[in-house]
């Protein structure tokens, strides 16, 4: 499987960004759920955060992995646009970007269905894959 993974990975500058691209929607997706499960309506739309303090159970768990994916996002874009600034090879940038959203779905699903531990643990896993984007980028520019 993760040899499988890697051949889908191409070592082209587009998929870095398509990894970007696919990071950057994936709060919008997890919102979707977290307003499907908590019968988010119209008339909701005026105060969603109010609707989403009252929230529990799938709502409540995927309003919190979308804000977490929101609060994590902008590392990994520094980190992905840092490592090309600096030339590490592409190949490996797009490898971990890639890591780092499925790591991110992950934990996203783990969130949703309530597994702490494991969703702990695809955090620390996900910010790993941006610490060594930044360490790649210092590596290279030394």
């Amino acid at each position: 499987m993760i040899s499988a993974f890697f051949e889908l990975v191409t070592d082209k500058v587009a998929s870095a960004i398509l990894a970007m691209v696919v990071a950057s929607l994936l709060p919008w997706a997890v919102s979707i759920v977290a307003k499907v499960s908590g019968g988010f309506r119209i008339r909701n739309n005026a105060h969603p955060r109010e609707f989403f303090q009252n929230a529990t159970g799938v709502a409540a768990r995927a309003n919190a992995a979308q804000q977490n994916s929101y609060e994590t996002l902008p590392v990994f874009l520094a980190a992905v646009l840092v490592a090309m600034l600096f030339f590490v090879p592409q190949s490996i940038i797009n490898v971990l970007a890639w890591l780092y959203v499925m790591i991110r779905i992950g934990f996203c699903v783990a969130y949703i269905t309530n597994l702490a531990m494991f969703r702990s643990i695809l955090w620390v896993l996900s910010m790993a894959c941006c610490l060594m984007l930044f360490y790649l980028a210092i590596r290279v520019s030394v």
